[in-house]
């Protein structure tokens, strides 16, 4: 048995101005941008309320796009979960796995983000 949730949307943003794409989604959502992290400037987050998904902002290589979240107390269980419903994996990344959708979007399953996934989740029975 494992445990899921949508944990996320994330705006990926092809720019070399993270700071101005932050203020534009910052005004646009009405949410306030976090101060940003000194371990890594490829990310912003907006303060959202905790029961409402992480906004998060990312620099890419790649055009712009959004995708989600799921995060999971246990990736593998998930990814075979969702392979089974038709999904593929695209490529691992540091510590989480890209996925596509059979509709083509990608989206990323992630440890927790949140602390334990305690409310709100999905329970799965990893049998079948």
């Amino acid at each position: 048995m494992h445990r899921s949730r949508l944990c996320a949307l994330v705006i990926d943003c092809k720019t070399d101005d993270l700071d101005a794409a932050t203020a534009f989604w910052s005004k646009a959502f009405g949410k306030p941008a976090a101060p940003p992290s000194p371990d890594n400037g490829n990310y912003r987050e907006l303060t959202v309320g905790e029961d409402e998904p992480m906004i998060l902002l990312q620099k890419v290589d790649h055009p712009s796009r959004v995708h989600l979240d799921i995060e999971t107390d246990d990736i593998e269980a998930e990814v075979k979960r969702l392979e089974a419903l038709g999904a593929k994996r695209v490529e691992f990344v540091k510590r989480w796995w890209v996925m596509e959708a059979p509709t083509g979007h990608r989206f990323c399953v992630v440890r927790p983000q949140r602390g334990p996934l305690e409310s709100r989740v999905n329970t799965w029975n990893d049998e079948g």
